[in-house]
């Protein structure tokens, strides 16, 4: 016990020295360049039944006041809802819209219909890869460029703020992001080195770097696709990754059951579908999450007090996140149920997987087995 209790000390120290809880990496802390002459961009949107929040996102996409020359193309994947007549409805000089071709084998929805919107897009400088549930602000695009053109950045990705106002939004949704930036730290992924990630709601990627990287179809069937993104274009220049305002989800989460569906749909393909990684990981989330509170109340000595610190660093570091989603800092003592929940909804996706239903979305199992 007293080397249980020291091991989880030493860990939590070590996450702590990561810096990955600060939430400092934020669209308002990036240098910007303002150029005299700013890149065309396109935008493109993928959309399979999004009638409930199309008319909001495209239309913020409408609205940009970015300074040079900007177009809109959705791809509307097939819906059964009208979602590609609402979106032509708002009659933006901006937009295009394009009926998508059935799914191909071996590709996932998702990066089908984005494959399809580029082919449309043309040559511009950059390519807005943006989802049909997201709202911008006016000025998003314009700080988009501007972060990359100011870092040299080939790929900048914001993480759209999520919906945060249910019960179970609250309960859950901050850990998502904290868990996420535990995964791929903000400040690792935006300096040298081999960790990378970004944002699949809200990413801004050079489309020469795309090309060289081999395109969307190099990750065809990623089911991770953003961070998949962020790796094979970290690979050809820097990228850069943050938090913003600018940028928010408008698909709210009613229930647990909702935001469980939405965890477990890529948790075992982060773990690539390998049940020994999977084993590994419950007994690393036991370790990390459950085992300090085991040991911080019911051991004395050096096991309780390595518990107790562990703990306590835990709840800390949990505590800019719930400030970055103006939550109370009262949520953090959930911290220990939330990590039981994310462990089950992770055990859930591997079974879903060996069920042939792995990576549901939008009535597609495209977890391939």
């Amino acid at each position: 016990m007293t080397l249980l209790g020291l091991l989880v000390a030493a860990i939590w120290i070590g996450l702590t020295l990561t810096g990955f809880w600060t939430c400092r990496e934020r669209d308002t802390n990036a240098p910007l360049a303002r150029p005299d002459v700013w890149p065309e961009v396109v935008a493109v949107v993928p959309a399979r039944d999004e009638a409930d929040v199309i008319a909001r996102s495209i239309g913020s996409l409408a609205a940009q006041d970015y300074p040079g020359p900007f177009r809109i193309v959705l791809v509307d994947d097939n819906s059964s809802d009208g979602t590609g007549n609402i979106a032509r409805a708002l009659g933006s000089e901006r937009l295009t819209v394009i009926n998508g071709q059935p799914l191909a084998a071996g590709w996932t929805g998702k990066l089908w219909a984005v494959h399809q919107g580029i082919a449309q897009a043309g040559t511009p400088q950059f390519l807005w890869l943006t989802d049909a549930d997201i709202e911008h602000a006016p000025d998003t695009l314009r700080t988009l460029v501007g972060i990359a053109l100011g870092g040299r950045r080939r790929l900048v990705s914001f993480m759209a703020k999520l919906h945060c106002s249910t019960w179970a939004e609250k309960l859950l949704i901050p850990a998502f992001i904290w868990f996420f930036m535990m995964l791929y730290p903000f400040n690792w992924v935006n300096r040298k080195g081999p960790v990378a990630g970004a944002a699949g709601g809200c990413v801004l990627v050079e489309r020469k770097a795309l090309e060289e990287a081999g395109g969307i179809a190099a990750m065809r069937g990623a089911l991770i696709d953003d961070c998949t993104l962020g790796g094979l274009i970290k690979k050809t220049g820097p990228i850069w990754l943050g938090l913003t305002d600018r940028s928010r989800s408008i698909r709210p989460y009613t229930g647990w059951r909702e935001i469980g569906m939405m965890i477990a749909r890529s948790a075992y393909a982060q773990l690539r579908y390998n049940p020994v990684l999977l084993v590994m990981t419950m007994l690393g989330l036991a370790l990390v999450f459950l085992a300090p509170w085991a040991l911080a109340f019911t051991q004395v000595g050096v096991a309780g007090w390595g518990g107790g610190l562990a703990c306590g660093l835990m709840l800390a570091l949990y505590l800019p996140v719930l400030a970055f989603y103006r939550r109370s800092s009262l949520w953090v003592v959930a911290l220990p149920l939330v990590a039981i929940f994310y462990l089950g909804c992770t055990l859930y996706s591997a079974q879903a997987y060996y069920r042939g239903r792995g990576g549901m979305w939008k009535g597609r199992a495209q977890a391939a087995r």
